[in-house]
């Protein structure tokens, strides 16, 4: 908003000149962020108390610790996560730009997906909230129809091209399939941040390292110049998505505060869901979808360890983790839950490290 009000005040005013760089932008976005989440988060975190006295349902076959250290902690939290990002991208962002409005609206669709499952939850006194088939619906809906507007604002053949990370020449044209890859991509990272939310601070600091990522990404894939020295596709009007992404790492650091052990709130589907969808939405937009796999492969890895679970168990009847997602195994095997955490987000390091890597070997 300040960008489409102060921009054309630039040429009379040298000091609105500010608001045409991007760079300045998604700094001011992620400080408004930051301060809105904590700002709000307190009196938000007592009214979800008032309003939620038993606090979110924990599952009865999880750890047995977390019936004890987690039970009357509020859920929902991802919706403090999910007012900043969005005042804060609709205060600096180009409101003007499709990639904006396409992203954001995924996100809060995502979020409002999760925020019936959490309603449920809580409705019910029951861990199990919305059932998996109707969630997967509505997310492949809203899926298809963001990755559809994708494919529609970005010119060819990258509108429909998949690329590879390394080989800075391949293309994979998909067609009018593009909407259905990129719809498993939101849909499929999504759920694998929700997987990963069991812990406290597991799940919101590697989605701010990835959100770091991709705000670079961003910004080098919609700037000619750098992509060119870069080898990189090109996407016009794609950079403003860094503001988008600066938005989301400000809420997410306001939100951590709050959700460091031990948590004063939990961000429950609302923000999990919502999350895990804005990332793959702009990854789909970058065409980096790939290295968001690589930068985000904690929670592929998280999720894959459920997949495993899951298959083996159904075919033998025996398990390949004590417990799974893959955070709870090490729950079983005696790890204290800060020692987890820190762990994962060392390793969310590394991986973050690798993806930045890929933009550079060609």
């Amino acid at each position: 908003m300040l960008y489409n009000l102060f921009t054309p005040l630039a040429d009379h005013f040298i000091v609105f000149n500010l608001f045409r760089y991007l760079t300045f932008r998604s700094g001011a976005a992620c400080i408004t962020g930051l301060a809105f989440s904590l700002v709000l988060g307190p009196c938000f975190i007592r009214w979800l108390k008032s309003v939620q006295r038993n606090g979110q349902p924990i599952r009865a076959d999880g750890p047995p610790s977390h019936l004890i250290d987690k039970k009357g902690t509020p859920t929902m939290g991802g919706m403090l996560i999910l007012a900043g990002l969005t005042a804060s991208t609709l205060l600096w962002a180009n409101l003007r730009n499709g990639y904006v409005w396409v992203a954001l609206l995924l996100t809060l669709g995502y979020g409002a997906i999760g925020f019936v499952d959490d309603y449920i939850k809580l409705a019910r006194a029951d861990s199990k909230g919305l059932s998996a088939r109707a969630k997967l619906v509505l997310q492949a809906v809203l899926g298809i129809a963001a990755g559809t507007a994708f494919m529609l604002m970005t010119r060819e053949p990258l509108a429909t091209g998949f690329a590879i990370p390394v080989f800075k020449e391949v293309l994979i044209p998909l067609g009018y399939a593009f909407p259905i890859v990129a719809m498993t991509v939101m849909l499929g990272f999504s759920n694998a941040v929700n997987l990963t939310d069991g812990l406290d601070g597991l799940a919101i600091v590697p989605t701010i390292i990835a959100a770091a990522v991709f705000a670079l990404i961003a910004y080098l894939v919609g700037n000619r110049i750098f992509a060119d020295y870069l080898q990189l596709n090109f996407v016009p009007g794609v950079g403003e998505l860094a503001v988008f992404c600066s938005a989301l790492i400000g809420a997410g650091l306001g939100f951590l505060w709050f959700n460091a052990p031990p948590a004063a709130v939990f961000m429950g589907d609302t923000g999990a869901l919502a999350l895990g969808g804005a990332l793959g939405a702009v990854a789909v937009a970058t065409k980096h979808e790939v290295v968001l796999g690589i930068v985000g492969g904690l929670f592929v890895v998280e999720t894959i360890s459920v997949i495993v679970q899951v298959f083996w168990f159904k075919r033998t009847g025996r398990r390949v983790f004590l417990m799974a997602p893959l955070h709870h195994h090490y729950e079983k095997k005696g790890w204290m839950e800060a020692t987890i955490v820190i762990r994962f987000w060392i390793v969310a390091v590394i991986l973050a490290l690798v993806g930045l890597g890929t933009l550079k070997i060609r």
